[in-house]
């Protein structure tokens, strides 16, 4: 047995919380907005870590744990799972996406030009310390005079297979209905590539990144080039009962596809996809899906291991359950050192007695 009762634990329990949230203080509508939209890149990591859209839930989550990750992402999982599912959207296709940002790192000329749209990449990381000095930080307004792009962009992979860079897609249409739902079903492996990429989308962004990480580094056959990187907001398309599709509005999303090699005379892609902003994460994602298929059985980029350690839930609570008590399997642990530690003795006290009984020659 792990874990036993303590005396008084449950009032101990109880005053434990009260701490907690007597630091946070009183939690209102009032917070819950300023951090949402204060914080918007935070939020967009926790709506697509608890594979649930909703910048308002997602902030109260924050609100709720102190900002603490893992915790806002369990809670907000918890809370999704008391949820009818009403329908399935429509597939959402490139090229309907409201695009805000879209890179590639392949070619310099793609169909509708590169759009860079807000990032910091081009700029200089300086903390603004005047800000703690009274002096209010006011970004400068973008340029009104400048010409926006058009709000949707082609998609560059079927401009790339009109070139014969990439395979054909088959014609063959996949039935939603038959598309699995990682958090109906289990994960099996091999993983089909929809449980892969449904895996991805919603693991901790920190996980993704290190293992990414590794398969650029060394234990991955990978150094990607990001082919096409997109920012944007699509349309959540239903079907009414009666049969009328309508937009119930929109969600932010992030998708990337990375490539760096051939197969079969065609270049291979990696494509990760995800809820929010988060443009670190589906470039290390897609990376991962590009390497999995060469990844030997162990290696940190193989994917029975990345779906596995980058579940964040599963991983964080893993993780934080030993912090629970352990009293009996610990002292069964010290148990068997003493009784060790006591038969070496034994055993060394018999072997010099031994040697002083031995007669002399």
């Amino acid at each position: 047995m792990a874990y036993v009762a303590t005396r008084g634990g449950e009032k101990a329990i109880e005053q434990a919380e009260r701490l907690f949230r007597q630091d946070l203080g009183t939690i209102d509508a009032n917070r819950v907005e300023t951090i949402k939209q204060t914080m918007p890149y935070l939020i967009d990591r926790v709506m697509g870590e608890a594979s649930l859209y909703s910048e308002e839930l997602a902030a109260l989550a924050l609100a709720q744990t102190g900002g603490e990750l893992s915790e806002a992402v369990l809670v907000l999982r918890a809370w999704r799972t008391t949820q009818p599912r009403i329908t399935i959207a429509r597939p959402v296709q490139q090229d309907e996406i409201l695009t805000q940002r879209r890179i590639s790192a392949a070619f310099k000329d793609i169909p509708g030009g590169q759009i860079l749209g807000p990032t910091l990449d081009y700029s200089h990381r300086v903390l603004a310390t005047d800000v703690l000095e009274g002096k209010p930080y006011a970004p400068p307004a973008v340029d009104a005079a400048a010409k926006p792009a058009p709000a949707q962009q082609p998609s560059l992979a079927d401009w790339q297979r009109q070139q014969g860079l990439l395979a054909p897609t088959s014609e063959a249409d996949v039935a939603l209905e038959d598309i699995p739902d990682l958090t109906r079903e289990p994960l099996l492996f091999p993983a089909s590539r929809a449980h892969r990429l449904q895996s991805l989308a919603r693991a901790e962004t920190g996980g993704v990144l290190a293992l990414g990480y590794s398969a650029m580094r060394g234990y991955g056959n990978a150094h990607p080039t990001v082919n096409e990187l997109r920012l944007g907001e699509a349309e959540v398309v239903v079907r009414h009962p009666r049969g009328t599709e309508f937009s119930a509005g929109r969600v932010r999303v992030s998708q990337a596809e990375v490539t760096s090699k051939e197969k079969g005379g065609f270049l291979d892609l990696g494509f990760a996809a995800t809820f929010g902003w988060n443009e670190v994460k589906v470039i290390a994602a897609a990376t991962l899906d590009l390497n999995s298929a060469e990844a030997p059985v162990g290696s940190p980029v193989h994917e029975e291991f990345y779906l596995y350690h980058t579940e964040s839930v599963e991983a964080s609570g893993f993780c934080i359950h030993f912090k629970l008590p352990h009293y009996v399997t610990f002292q069964s642990t010290l148990d068997a050192m003493r009784d060790a530690k006591a038969q070496k003795a034994a055993a060394e006290q018999k072997g010099a007695v031994e040697r002083q009984t031995e007669p002399a020659e």
